[in-house]
């Protein structure tokens, strides 16, 4: 399968040897086969006695369909997880267990996601795009190669499945890479939601996008399906149920010199930025670029005191990078980019950590676009297994962008106006302080938007153990301003909050419809012994999908522990933490 798209795309065959001219013959062949089979999983199916409908037929009569029928019935789309993986000649030898079927299905959706980005990168190529949109195209290109990644990955994790980790980290695993996946292809499609001129662009990609995320979906419920069943049978066979793992397990990346390291009281930077010249960069941005590329070390880049006006990108072969600052209020990184001069919200973060592993520590992110000039986020973070202790996330709508996989805030402080936390990590901000403040005139303040689109996508925004409040500017006018809790981004949007102080600056309703009934059944909206003037819930809404937590089990479910695997993960980071209630 081809792993670099932009080089398979770019590649000229007259350069290249013998050898490779034939695996890349190959390719292009599977990948026109590949298009036949999904140009009839998407409903060109009329003409019942093509090929694809023989294969179809023929597959019918093998062992393997049985295996096929009952690993689709698990998807929200059985229909297009059947018919595309049985058109493809010779699936019956390849598919014995739900395994088989799953990682095929896998391979025939990374196929699909290179034709989406070959189409892509020529819409790219079209005059009279706006500012937005070619900005809107590159952030897709940059989406569909990080599912790439995250698809290639999920095969790689399939073959080694009960063999290299537990399988609690191989489900857990597994279903952060397939939901991120899902979650990249809706961040394309956002791009081209700002106006009316992107509208012909968005009709474009639809199509693609859409079909490219339900075959991620399928995927993703029947790894649901296969991980829960085989976690349920270990349990049951044990006579118990398996435990967490606890804050004595480190990463099994993790090298033994690391370990050390992290165990020790101080940090040794790798790096030191000052913007006065007397660090080794005076940059932010440049000490990024010059990290090493995929290490499994942990690398420190120490950013002294001083005002740093740039955007930085730490992209995702910049893995395991810490950025560590001399204190929240003496360390900012600020910036100003926003949807109202011509960025996409994906495009306009101040800083944006997508490579694995992300830590920071002692810093302020900031973007100082203002209210009035919409969406302006002050930090995105993409990064799996990404952790941020003492930091300030400091803007008004969209400050706080946790786009997707596993995150964890301790001791942050988080301020905006409208839907100031969003976006669809699976993630957990605990003992922070989350102020509302003042925005534009006629605007109501909302705390969260969560983003899940899928009910099997593991994800979700947790504030535990947190304050919830205003800032100053709001205070004195906060009757002038609503300010809610939350509202559904998404149709399957989840969110709570639980063992957390609430100011009365809490609409006693709680929470925010996004658009009429939109989302409203579908939603998980979930309160769990809160405390202060607007924790109370006897006003809160009576939607279908909201509820008030009085069991502790279910609780336990959306801690650090449990939600976000931080048994596995958290001690590495040297950040405190709690993993339960």
């Amino acid at each position: 399968m081809v792993r670099n798209v932009r080089e398979f795309l770019g590649a000229q065959m007259s350069n290249i040897s013998k050898e490779k001219k034939k695996l890349y013959i190959a390719i292009f062949a599977s990948v026109l086969l590949v298009a036949a089979v999904i140009g009839i999983a998407v409903g060109v199916t009329n003409n019942s006695g093509g090929s694809s409908q023989s294969h179809i037929n023929s597959f019918k009569a093998t062992a393997a369909h049985s295996v096929l029928k009952s690993s689709c019935s698990s998807t929200l789309y059985p229909d297009l997880c059947y018919n595309t993986l049985a058109s493809v000649p010779g699936m019956s030898k390849k598919i014995t267990s739900q395994k088989d079927v799953i990682e095929q299905a896998l391979n025939i959706t990374e196929t699909v996601v290179e034709q989406t980005y070959a189409k892509i990168k020529k819409l790219s190529k079209h005059k009279h795009l706006t500012k937005r949109e070619k900005g809107a195209l590159k952030d897709c290109l940059e989406l569909i190669d990080e599912t790439l990644d995250e698809l290639h990955e999920s095969v790689e994790d399939l073959e080694k499945y009960l063999t290299k980790k537990s399988l609690r980290e191989h489900a857990n695993d597994l279903k952060t890479l397939i939901s991120s996946a899902i979650t990249n292809q809706e961040s394309c499609i956002d791009g081209f939601s700002h106006d009316g001129a992107d509208k012909k662009v968005r009709e474009e990609l639809l199509d693609s996008e859409q079909r490219v995320e339900k075959m991620c979906s399928n995927a993703l419920a029947m790894i649901c399906n296969m991980t829960n069943t085989d976690i349920a049978n270990e349990a049951k066979l044990n006579g118990r149920n398996l435990k967490e793992e606890d804050n004595s397990v480190w990463p099994h990346w993790l090298s033994a010199g690391d370990r050390r390291l992290l165990q020790s009281s101080t940090v040794t930077p790798d790096v030191v930025v000052a913007a006065d010249g007397s660090g080794n960069f005076k940059t932010v941005s440049a000490a990024v670029a010059a990290a090493p590329e995929d290490s499994t070390k942990r690398y420190v880049i120490r950013i002294k005191a001083g005002v740093y006006r740039e955007n930085v990108d730490v992209p995702k072969k910049k893995k395991n990078i810490m950025f560590l600052g001399d204190g929240r209020s003496n360390t900012i990184i600020t910036a100003s980019k926003n949807v109202q001069d011509g960025s996409t919200t994906f495009n306009s973060a101040t800083v944006a950590a997508v490579g694995a592993g992300f830590l920071a520590r002692d810093i302020t992110f900031q973007n100082t676009a203002g209210a009035s000039k919409h969406q302006a986020v002050a930090l995105r973070v993409g990064s799996d297994l990404s952790a941020f202790y003492k930091c300030d996330i400091l803007a008004y709508q969209d400050s706080l962008y946790v786009h997707s996989n596993r995150q964890f805030f301790i001791n942050c402080l988080i301020a905006g106006t409208v839907d100031f936390i969003f976006g669809n990590a699976a993630v957990v901000l605990q003992d922070c302080d989350i102020h509302a403040r003042r925005p534009d005139s006629g605007q109501k303040n909302m705390v969260t938007a969560q983003g899940r689109t899928d009910p099997n996508q593991n994800t979700g925004i947790v504030i535990q153990k947190s304050r919830i409040g205003a800032t100053s500017d709001l205070q004195p006018v906060q009757s002038s301003f609503p300010t809610y809790l939350g509202r559904p981004w998404k149709q399957y949007s989840r969110t709570v909050v639980m063992q957390s102080s609430i100011t009365n600056v809490i609409n006693p309703a709680g929470w925010f419809p996004w658009d009429g009934n939109f989302a409203l059944d579908t939603l998980y909206y979930g309160e769990y012994q809160n405390s202060g003037a607007g924790a109370a819930t006897s006003g809160r809404v009576k939607w279908k999908g909201y509820k008030v937590i009085t069991s502790s089990t279910e609780a336990q479910g959306f801690t650090p522990g449990s939600f976000i695997a931080g048994g596995s993960w958290l001690r590495a980071t040297t950040f405190p933490f709690s993993l339960g209630l």
